[in-house]
């Protein structure tokens, strides 16, 4: 049975690779495992070692604490994540799109965004 810690980590892990565009071989190649072993540690089938994290997390320029960053611990652990707003790949898309964009752009962008959104 997969334990709602694992089944988070995995998707922290997939939404950053998605977000750096690392395919789960480069990331298997930075780690020096399968990229089969990568898929599973997404899905939360098998738990992601301490070790592993940390090379995971140096391959993808975050510190460890980024996979659980969302995680409530005054809460049960088996209660799932509410609003995870990186299952939605229409979100991940608009939010690599944003990034793209230069600097003094996107600044206007998300100016923009919030006046459209107080409006609504």
């Amino acid at each position: 049975m997969k334990h709602p810690v694992d089944v988070h980590v995995g998707k922290r892990i997939r939404h950053r690779r998605w977000m750096i565009g690392m395919t789960q071989q480069q990331l298997a190649d930075h780690v020096g495992i399968k990229f089969q072993q990568i898929q599973k540690y997404e899905t939360g089938m098998n738990r992601v070692s301490a070790s592993r994290l940390w090379d995971i997390a140096d391959a993808m320029d975050v510190p460890v604490s980024f996979f659980f960053e969302g995680l409530d611990s005054r809460n049960d652990a088996d209660q799932q994540i509410e609003g995870d707003i990186f299952s939605d790949k229409e979100a991940l898309l608009l939010i690599r799109s944003y990034y793209a964009i230069p600097e003094a752009q996107r600044r206007r962008l998300f100016d923009l965004a919030k006046v459209l959104s107080d409006a609504a």
